[in-house]
């Protein structure tokens, strides 16, 4: 009776780790170069990782922020000194330091925006992307997941965490289910690149059947 019992289980986890390996290469294959996390206020596309980004072009390769970038964050650097519970200006000055690609002092700044205001969704989900990007993808789960607890419908950071989990995580089974719940909140949610995330779902779970 027992080993009649344990043949079915041993079946499902073969077949479940039939399932993961073939997600997996047909991820690999049609979806690599597809899928990037987003910041939550502009909804601009981010790099897939920070080896996958593009090069620069050789002229522009070693600029810094422009002139008025730097101005603005040198501003808001005076801003925040002279009034550190300023968690807007702080939330600002993260989102220069992120659009100058300063990934460490954009990290800072979100948390210190978060210090004082622990609610913002937008601040934590831009707060996981920094992270990110600069390799500390456990990290960027963790910031995911708070902006959702505390906006259940925030789909920026629920899309987020498939493509970190997907892609930094090699957690397909967590990815899909983070997407699952996406389309469960907004059927017609969509990837930084337009395609319909539940026929993105379709597409993986139909190459993924054995």
């Amino acid at each position: 009776m027992d080993e009649e019992k344990a043949k079915p289980e041993s079946y499902v986890k073969k077949e479940t780790m039939f399932w993961v390996a073939a997600v997996a290469l047909v991820v690999g294959f049609f979806m690599g170069m597809a899928l990037t996390v987003y910041k939550s206020r502009s909804g601009l596309p981010v790099p897939a990782s920070p080896t996958a980004s593009a090069p620069a072009p050789p002229a522009a390769a070693n600029r810094g922020p422009s002139v008025a970038i730097a101005t603005r964050i040198f501003e808001l650097e005076k801003q925040t000194a002279q009034h550190p519970e300023d968690a807007e200006a702080w939330a600002q000055l993260g989102n220069l330091y992120f659009d100058s690609d300063n990934f460490e002092k954009s990290i800072g700044a979100y948390r210190k925006a978060l210090a004082i205001k622990p609610d913002n969704a937008d601040v934590w989900t831009d707060l996981g992307v920094m992270y990110r990007r600069s390799g500390k993808p456990d990290e960027a789960v963790k910031a995911f997941d708070r902006a959702i607890a505390i906006n259940s419908g925030h789909e920026v950071s629920r899309f987020n965490k498939g493509v970190v989990l997907m892609h930094d995580l090699n957690d397909i089974e967590g990815a899909v289910r983070a997407w699952e719940e996406l389309v469960a909140v907004n059927p017609a949610a969509k990837s930084p690149n337009g395609q319909l995330v539940a026929d993105l779902l379709q597409r993986i779970q139909s190459r993924g059947k054995p």
